[in-house]
């Protein structure tokens, strides 16, 4: 059970991270990165910065070397917002909830469509049939 202070630690971090990447990261290599969570150890000296990046598995391998390479800029950031006698070591991790979320909707969408075109059919002949049997009313 992670205490209130390390829960409000993680997620200043989240939030410092994910602005620095958005605005003040000038790395070519760091394109579509999403922060997605942030778990600080107890002791507040470790932090594994979950994201996420969109594109082919090589544009995610170059992010997180982004990440990686320019995480002394980000634990700067960290410790100019949280005071603590010890900024958080950052450590980058991929997740794939994101990618994993992804396909699966998109399975849902392939498997969805021929049953609700199905259903949407049948109703759809009732009311044109109904429309066709009343008789026109003439206007005089």
């Amino acid at each position: 059970m992670s205490s209130r202070r390390a829960l409000k630690a993680a997620e200043a971090i989240r939030e410092v991270v994910g602005m620095a990447i958005l605005t003040d990261l000038r790395d070519p290599r760091i394109q579509n990165v999403t922060v997605t969570k942030v778990e600080v150890s107890p002791d507040l000296r470790n932090a594994k910065v979950h994201v996420s990046v969109m594109g082919e598995e090589s544009k995610q391998k170059l992010a997180l070397q982004g990440l990686q390479s320019s995480a002394g800029f980000l634990q700067s950031k960290v410790a100019d917002r949280i005071d603590t006698r010890y900024t958080p070591r950052l450590e980058f991790r991929l997740d794939d909830g994101v990618k994993k979320s992804i396909a699966i909707a998109k399975l849902l969408a392939d498997v969805l469509p021929d049953d609700a075109a199905d259903a949407s059919d049948g109703p759809a002949d009732d009311g044109g049939a109904d429309a066709e049997a009343s008789p026109p009313a003439d206007a005089d």
